[in-house]
């Protein structure tokens, strides 16, 4: 996907940085052309609507993520793709926060008009994490539990890194990454 500049950029990073803030059901068109600097009549001439606006916001996000996804899993296999994929995930919600609220508040939300875009990404970058845990853990594609495990390790790895963006920013990047490895290392379902 060509990378969005002009007009459309000022547009979608006011639109990431008022739905980051607010929602994006908080967020109005109204407020878009105002914290972008730009006319309405300019807004709807590159948007038709809110709808298309975040369809299309979330589209270029989601699929910047979904590469550097697959990017980080490349040439690696089992658990040193699982880092990779936990380590880019979360510097990827450090460098784009804004993007990472909107995706945990808009992902199991089924009534929006971009619900198959989102289903898209969801499946494309889960896919990324259940490659490489079909690598670590083969029984679970015997099990049929690959899916969902990507899907923990995901959403996990996702709302730790805004948990940690949030309330403990401090924290080096690094040290998130070894703390959320450690949580799917199986040292959790150990007995002493």
């Amino acid at each position: 996907m060509p990378r969005v500049t002009g007009t459309k950029r000022l547009i979608f990073d006011a639109a990431l940085q008022l739905a980051g803030e607010r929602g994006i059901t908080g967020t109005t068109m109204d407020d878009v052309a105002e914290r972008a600097g730009v006319a309405k009549g300019s807004l709807y001439y590159n948007f038709a609507s809110k709808d298309k606006l975040f369809e299309e916001l979330l589209r270029e996000g989601m699929s910047a993520l979904t590469e550097a996804l697959r990017e980080a899993r490349a040439g690696k296999e089992g658990w040193p793709a699982i880092e990779a994929l936990v380590g880019t995930l979360l510097g990827r919600i450090q460098a784009n926060t804004a993007l990472a609220k909107v995706i945990a508040g808009d992902i199991f939300r089924t009534d929006r008009a971009w619900r198959q875009t989102s289903y898209a990404f969801r499946h494309d970058a889960l896919a990324e994490f259940a490659a490489a845990i079909d690598e670590a853990v083969p029984e679970a594609s015997v099990t049929g539990a690959t899916a969902l495990m990507a899907s923990s390790v995901f959403g996990a790895t996702l709302m730790a890194g805004l948990e940690w963006l949030l309330f403990d920013e401090e924290r080096p990047l690094h040290e998130v990454t070894a703390t959320i490895l450690l949580t799917f290392s199986g040292r959790l379902t150990r007995e002493p």
